[in-house]
């Protein structure tokens, strides 16, 4: 009943509980009666895998928790079963609602979940009979529900809709972005300035603050107004027997115990049991993953754990009719159909935090000890050499905003808004500022095969004729000896005749176009025989439809009969290749009917091997004619065709983004819902494994795999078939936990909780459905992978820049903070009052670092691994390449200082020397910033940037105003200068500069990276 799966960390076990799997009254009780146990300390519940993971005490083992465990699970038996009385400890209000529910009605949120459940049975629905499901929703076959019954079921079950995630709303969008230690850290220095009489320290500091903020408002804002202009439109409807009519409702509507009725070309819009099937085939790719449509039946199947694509006798919502007819009862609607169990899951993942929130939150963290530090080091200073309190007091409070680069949240905010900006002319919708970032960090991309890489439509790729090879591209038929025109070619002709007259496509015109509506293979067959000339409309006029035989499960061809003239008769089939030879004693061959021989049947049988063996679907081709039709049949005598084979073919530019991400150091895995062989070709056309031999691993028992063996797996295999919902979810997971940083791809609704729980989720805009779209964080509006490729470049770039960036203003800030301690400690008073403090963090030091993060790609940026995620931003190595930069920047900034003491005694004087030479190295610095290996003075620079350019032009101009703008002289507290002045200030700056560049590194550091995947891109 209870069984321990991983019991290896003490105090924590997780559990297999049977009945658990999707019984949500289950989940809750276990959740609601575990969480009361004071010797439980966490509970968590899972109806989607059956799993309950409990972390308890060390009074207690995983066998004592399954004991209790056990009397839950025994008590929801006898009480769901019964109405009797409450359990003993039941709180009073459980005695009236013990009625017909059970106690366990009485517990919060069980209620509408009980309710639910009294209307389902035991067994799954498809392990019962098409007449059994009917009595047990009450329901006739001919006459469906009554009016009064539907409107009585959708008062007690609600209406079929889906919940809608939650959107933010401004005001949240909007606060976020004060959420983070910095913004804290400034609001904090801020309001100690208001107290302290610093109103315009105060109102400077808040004003960059806010500036941050509008910037990410307004950015995230239009990604969510972009995200939701793509959502569908048109709300979707279904047809339903009610008091014996065929009504047409809104699928909203759609009541538990309707009969809903199936027709090519409509969306299915509930869960259903099929009652009646004819030839009925459903498109399951958006839920299952599967690429071909599914023909359904109405039996009654004898397993309880048949996957969900293996379910023939059921509908899902979402699923799409591609062929035939068919009535269902509706068994699930709403939240309860397998869509809302996928949301189920989407609401419980987590979306993870990216790398730069990370490195920037450790960052923040190491900020708050050095202003701690910085501001009692000063204020002990200044104390000690006989300084007033309040003027020490303003003083630490300037130097603890110096120490918190103010620019630093507005550069990456912008740098990420500007990165944004660049995807959407790409066509690539980004929904929040950190995921451009996130991709230039990616080691893994998972990528969902079917509607990503692949385009979710049949298309014919080779065709067998004649005992020859025909390779077909773009509607163009080949052979080694070049293009061959199919009207040119009689046994061309003759198989397109064929495949067009056993063809159920309806053809119609919208908008100037032709548009098909059948099912992928039938589509195909009549877009390829368009392309080669062939006038469809004229042929089926030409041969009218007299009967259709369609394919079943014990005849695997379907058959047409034609008129042919006033007397004769064609009958055309396609169908399993080696069930329609068996049929032949003809071949199409040179124009005419010639004898199939039996090297001929061992030549087909040896070429539909071939075939089959690179994961093409095939089909047989073969046609009889005669003047007395009614003589014909499909026992014998047809006159064999050829073969077409089939394919759902990759998207263009897919097998280039995938060499692309490979020579960036970046891991290509696909998942796939198909058949091993499928998966398995497409990988090698893929060279997903970079030319080592291809590892695939089919994921039907994936959910007994424990964890720890999943992760080893999962680092190794290249391909994953057979996959679920739930396996994606593992997979990405899984992947996660070995450390890397995992983007994953997807269209469908069953990629949605993978979506969510990937560090990057890319979901398609085209072909792709609302509930991927509204999860993911990038959009591909084109569904072109290669775009991909412009952004993980650019979120490398802007890693990089954002790093320039925050080494500028750490260096810089430092300098002021040496400057500062230094002077105090030697009892030379403070260089630097609280306003130049402010003017240099706030006006002259945010526009450089902003032009240092709108730096170029620089050439090689695709050729280097993926950084590591878990590694500092700066390690041990930079932080003493700063503390150099900034003691040079203050040795200059401090011989100033002195020669104005020694010429004009402590005072204003000397301290606008300091000023005027700390701020003018500062801004030389920005140029040193730009390249941590490479000199300026260095042959063959970097390339130019324009920004900078204008952002030192634009600070040296206000620069000046400090000295020519008397108001602003006296605000800032400085002194006139004279020429001589001017040759120190400019020697105190220039010679730093100098000599920072002069001991540059001249090569590129190797990467500090604690996990070797990181370090070696071949791994």
């Amino acid at each position: 009943m209870v069984e321990a799966i991983h019991t290896a960390v003490n105090g924590r076990a997780r559990y297999r509980v049977e009945g658990l799997y999707r019984s949500e009254p289950l989940k809750k009780l276990l959740e609601v009666r575990l969480s009361q146990n004071r010797d439980v300390t966490h509970v968590s519940a899972s109806a989607l895998t059956g799993n309950l993971l409990v972390c308890f005490n060390s009074d207690n083992t995983p066998h004592s928790i399954a004991a209790i465990i056990e009397d839950i699970v025994v008590e929801y038996r006898h009480h769901s079963q019964n109405s009797g009385e409450a359990p003993a400890d039941a709180p009073p209000e459980a005695a009236g609602a013990c009625q017909g529910q059970g106690y366990f009605a009485s517990l919060p949120g069980l209620k509408d979940l009980f309710s639910y459940t009294a209307a389902q049975p035991e067994e799954p629905w498809h392990l019962l009979g098409a007449d059994e499901a009917l009595a047990r929703l009450h329901t006739h076959r001919d006459l469906g529900l009554t009016r009064d019954a539907a409107r009585e079921h959708l008062q007690t079950y609600g209406p079929n809709l889906l919940p809608e995630a939650e959107a933010r709303s401004g005001w949240e969008i909007f606060l976020g972005q004060f959420n983070s230690l910095p913004v804290y850290l400034l609001g904090a220095a801020a309001a100690i300035s208001v107290v302290t009489g610093g109103l315009v320290d105060a109102i400077l500091i808040m004003g960059v603050v806010v500036g941050n903020a509008a910037i990410g408002y307004k950015t995230e804002t239009e990604a969510e107004k972009t995200i939701e202009s793509l959502k569908t439109l048109v709300r979707p409807s279904a047809q339903v027997r009610r008091d014996g009519r065929l009504v047409e409702i809104s699928a909203e509507d759609v009541a538990l115990g309707d009969l809903v009725v199936l027709r090519p070309g409509t969306y299915v819009a509930a869960d259903a049991r099929l009652v009646e099937a004819t030839h009925l085939s459903i498109d399951e790719s958006a839920l299952t993953g599967e690429s071909l449509p599914v023909s359904k039946s109405t039996g009654a199947l004898t397993s309880p754990q048949v996957p969900l694509g293996d379910r023939v006798n059921m509908v899902f919502r979402g699923t799409l009719v591609t062929g035939g007819e068919g009535l269902a009862v509706v068994t699930a609607t709403g939240s309860h159909t397998e869509i809302g169990r996928i949301q189920a899951m989407i609401d419980e993942a987590e979306s993870p935090e990216t790398p730069l929130q990370r490195q920037l939150s450790a960052l923040g963290d190491q900020l708050v000890v050095i202003c701690l530090g910085v501001c009692g080091l000063a204020f002990a200073a200044g104390s000690l050499w006989g300084m007033g309190f309040l003027e020490m007091l303003r003083t630490s409070i300037s130097l603890a905003a110096a120490a918190v680069p103010e620019g630093l949240p507005m550069v990456a905010t912008t740098t990420l808004a500007l990165g944004i900006r660049d995807m959407r002319q790409h066509h690539v919708l980004i929904r929040n500022l950190h995921a451009v970032e996130t991709l230039g960090s990616v080691k893994t991309v998972c990528l969902d095969k079917t509607g990503t890489i692949t385009k979710n439509e049949m298309s014919v790729v080779e065709v067998f004729a004649a005992m020859q090879d025909f390779k077909v591209s773009q509607g163009r038929f080949l052979d080694p000896r070049g293009p061959v025109v199919p009207a040119d070619t009689p046994e061309l002709h003759q198989l397109l005749l064929v495949s067009v007259l056993c063809n159920e496509t309806e053809i119609y015109r919208d908008n100037g176009r032709d548009v098909f509506r059948g099912t992928p293979t039938e589509n195909a067959l009549v877009r390829l025989a368009m392309d080669a000339g062939l006038d469809v409309a004229a042929l089926r006029r030409e041969f009218p439809l007299i009967k259709v035989n369609h394919r079943s499960e014990t005849r695997l061809y379907m058959g047409t009969l034609h008129q042919l003239n006033s007397r004769g008769r064609f009958l055309a089939l396609k169908g399993s290749p080696m069930d329609i030879l068996a049929l032949c004693r003809r071949q199409f061959r040179h124009g005419r009917e010639t004898p199939l021989t039996e090297e001929d049947r061992a030549a087909i049988e040896m070429k539909n091997e071939d075939m089959a063996g690179r994961a093409l679907r095939i089909l047989g081709i073969a046609y009889a004619q005669g003047e007395n039709g009614e003589a014909l049949d499909e026992n014998g005598g047809l006159t064999w065709v050829g073969m077409m084979g089939m394919t759902d073919p990759i998207r263009e530019g897919v097998a280039q983004a995938i060499r692309e991400l490979h020579r960036a150091g970046i891991d290509t895995v696909m998942i796939t819902g198909d058949q091993s062989t499928t998966a398995y070709a497409i990988g090698e056309e893929l060279n997903l494994s970079r030319g080592a031999p291809l590892e695939i691993l089919d994921a039907t028992n994936l959910a007994q795999i424990e964890p720890e063996t999943l992760q080893a797996l999962a680092k190794r295999a290249n391909v994953f078939s057979r996959v679920s919902p739930a396996n994606k979810l593992q997979i990405v997971q899984a992947l996660q936990q070995t450390g890397k940083v995992v983007a994953m791809t997807g269209d469908g609704i069953n990629d949605g909780p993978a979506l969510k729980a990937a560090d990057v989720g890319i979901a398609m805009g085209r072909t792709g459905t609302d509930v991927a779209r509204e999860v993911a964080d990038v959009v591909l509006e084109k569904d072109n992978l290669d775009t991909m490729i412009v952004a993980v470049r650019d979120g490398r770039t802007i890693y990089l820049n954002i790093r320039k960036s925050v080494h500028f203003f750490l260096a810089t800030n430092l300098s002021e903070i040496m400057l500062t301690v230094t002077a105090l400690s030697v009892g030379l008073g403070s260089p630097l009052n609280a306003m130049q403090l402010l003017w240099i963090n706030l006006i002259s030091d945010i526009f450089p670092g902003l032009a240092l993060a709108l730096e170029p790609p620089e050439p090689d940026i695709l050729e280097r691994p993926p950084r590591d995620p878990q590694a500092p931003i700066f390690d041990a190595g930079d932080y003493r390449r700063m503390a150099f930069e900034s003691g040079a920047l203050t040795a200059g900034a401090m011989g100033a200082y002195g020669f104005g003491i020694w010429r004009y005694g402590l005072g204003v004087q000397a301290g606008t020397l300091a000023f005027q030479t700390l701020t003018l190295g500062q801004l030389l610095h920005a140029l040193s910033c730009r390249s941590d290996h490479q000199s300026i003075f260095s042959p063959g620079g970097r390339p130019g940037n324009r920004w900078l350019t204008l952002a030192l032009g634009g600070s040296l101009l206000l620069q000046l105003g400090t000295m020519l703008i008397p108001g602003l002289r006296s605000i800032l507290g400085l002194a006139p200068l004279t020429l001589l002045d001017g040759l120190v200030i400019g020697g105190g700056a220039v010679l730093p500069f100098v000599l920072n560049e002069a001991t540059k590194p001249t090569s590129r550091p190797e990467p500090d990276n604690h996990n070797q995947d990181y370090a070696d891109p071949g791994v």
